[in-house]
């Protein structure tokens, strides 16, 4: 794919022999002394401090942040000896790109794409590098729109990974001045962004390093997403209301307000009564239509939140099959706790195939479970488990801070599994499609999802 801009862009880089050097440093201090020169000077620094993030760390000290903090000395570092690998850059929306300045460390890359998109799924070239030989590499005359800058990296310079001291892009966004109007790419119709997880706040507070419930919070807070979703189990052990008060409270209590839950089966275990603490806890915001289960709309999507504890509940079924025959969405996700499919320890759980039927016959799209502690996404399925592109995905984010389960037995369909990293689930939606990040606690995506197009 070629380049936005009308001529290819233009690469500098400072392993020139010491002559060259000297003759194309006088030349270059000639010219820009000339008026004609002087839109140079109109690149503005768009990236510094902006929000990074990478494919792979080599350890918690060489964070994609490290590449735009503005500081020479610190640094992002890939995993080692794995391709491909990249580290992405959140401009903001409707930012244009004239120029992209790369300072590697001594693990460089030998071939790499500078890259831009709208939306963090679709990517543009910008440029090329096809014989790296590291030191710093500066691209100019780049014309491009989009919110997301991206350096891929297809193949190693050394045995190591990748390493950047410095990404630094420079251009225009809607805060910073332009010298002349510049097309922009609208975003998405209808784009929001979702935060999910299930099997939370552990007997814990954040007093404990081992403590994963605030730091799951606080990465959801960070993500500011539209709202916050759980499939149960948002307190353990039994869910008293004392518990709700101690533990949860204090992280995901403190978006209570934005998040719409639904209970799991350790909020059934109450000694005070199945659900109590729960109800007690939430309120309205658990029980908005009087009911453990209930939905809502969010541009052109319908949530339906379910208690899959009471899934043999004959009015919860009814309910089910006429909110889904009042629904005007052209998007359906659905979630509660007990999974249908899963390859953790607990397993598929057939309590929840009569609701897949429905969900099924409605063309849903996506289902959202917790249960097991992991990390699972599924290709597109039937209740019977048949892969269909007509299918519903299923993605299992039982990570909230519960202790992690083992992954025992791989079910068909399964795509991508992750045990033992705590995150959430960043869900972003439009009014015709869906995707997803898989998010750990250190700021890294750790999975992502295709794009799929609603049914």
């Amino acid at each position: 794919m070629r380049p936005f801009a009308s001529a290819p862009p233009r690469r500098t880089t400072d392993r020139l022999p010491l002559v060259l050097a000297a003759v194309l440093l006088l030349v270059g201090g000639l010219l820009l002394a000339l008026p004609d020169r002087a839109g140079a000077a109109a690149d503005t620094l768009i990236s510094q401090s902006r929000p990074a993030t990478s494919s792979s760390v080599e350890d918690s000290t060489f964070g994609p942040e490290k590449a735009f903090d503005g500081v020479s000395t610190t640094r992002w570092a890939s995993t080692e000896g794995v391709d491909p690998q990249w580290i992405k850059v959140d401009l903001g929306p409707s930012a244009t790109v004239s120029r992209v300045k790369l300072v590697w460390e001594a693990a460089y890359a030998k071939a790499y794409r500078v890259e831009i998109s709208a939306d963090g799924t679709t990517w543009t070239r910008l440029a090329t590098e096809t014989a790296g030989n590291g030191g710093t590499d500066d691209w100019t005359g780049l014309t491009g729109t989009g919110r997301y800058l991206r350096v891929y990296g297809t193949a190693r310079g050394t045995s190591y990974g990748y390493s950047l001291y410095t990404v630094e892009a420079y251009g225009t966004t809607p805060t910073t001045p332009t010298p002349t109007p510049t097309p922009t790419t609208p975003p998405p119709t209808g784009a929001f962004t979702v935060v999910a997880a299930g099997d939370i706040a552990a007997q814990c507070t954040a007093s404990s390093s081992s403590c994963a419930h605030p730091k799951t919070a606080a990465l959801a807070q960070r993500i500011a997403p539209s709202f916050y979703l759980t499939m149960g189990d948002n307190q353990y052990d039994d869910a008293r209301l004392s518990d709700f008060r101690n533990y949860y409270d204090k992280t995901w209590g403190v978006f209570k307000a934005q998040t719409r839950p639904v209970p799991g089966n350790h909020e059934s275990y109450d000694p005070a009564g199945a659900f109590s603490g729960y109800k007690s806890y939430f309120g309205a915001i658990a029980y908005p239509q009087g009911k453990p289960y209930y939905s809502y709309d969010q541009g052109n999507w319908h949530f339906v939140a379910l208690d899959s504890n009471t899934f043999d509940d004959a009015a919860q079924i009814q309910w089910l099959k006429d909110d889904l025959a009042r629904n005007t969405k052209g998007c359906i996700a659905a979630y509660f706790h007990h999974p249908l499919y899963s390859s953790g320890g607990h397993g598929n759980d057939p309590v929840s195939k009569p609701v897949w039927q429905i969900l099924y016959g409605a063309r849903a799209d996506l289902v959202l479970n917790g249960h097991d502690h992991h990390y699972e996404r599924f290709a597109p399925q039937d209740p019977s488990g048949r892969a269909t592109a007509d299918g519903i995905v299923e993605i299992v984010g039982g990570m909230g801070g519960a202790e992690p389960y083992d992954i025992e037995t791989v079910q068909p369909n399964s795509q991508k599994r992750i045990s033992g990293t705590y995150g959430v689930l960043k869900l972003d939606l439009t009014d015709t499609t869906y995707t997803w990040q898989y998010v750990g606690t250190d700021d890294q995506v750790k999975d992502s999802g295709p794009t799929y197009t609603c049914h």
